[in-house]
């Protein structure tokens, strides 16, 4: 697949207890995007955090929170990004979801040359 230089990124924060019937959302929004064959997604976990609450989320070991923050960024065509938008939207109960226009550089796996 190939990016065109302009592309989007969707950012989807939300927490790691957050699920989508018996799935976490993470993983729930990720297979949806593969389904809908966007270019990539990756899930990413913070260690600090808050949001709407302003409650603290942390990975320290003296304060154990069970509801860390997760990222779930997607890059992709802006048009395809449009296309799913709706359905992630709907998928995120509470959480923020936050769309920015990026310059791609590369996209590419290890076959190809330099």
């Amino acid at each position: 697949m190939k990016l065109p230089e302009e592309a989007e990124i969707l950012r989807i924060f939300i927490g790691e207890s957050d699920m989508h019937g018996a799935v976490p959302l993470y993983q729930a929004i990720v297979e949806k995007a593969r389904a809908e064959g966007i270019a990539g997604a990756t899930v990413l976990r913070g260690v600090l955090s808050y949001g709407v609450h302003s409650r603290i989320h942390t990975a320290k070991i003296l304060r154990l929170s069970e509801d860390l923050p997760m990222v779930v960024e997607i890059v992709d065509a802006a048009d395809r990004i449009a296309r799913i938008l709706p359905q992630i939207d709907e998928m995120v109960g509470e959480g923020l979801i936050t769309l920015e226009k990026v310059k791609v550089i590369a996209y590419r796996h290890g076959g190809g040359k330099k």
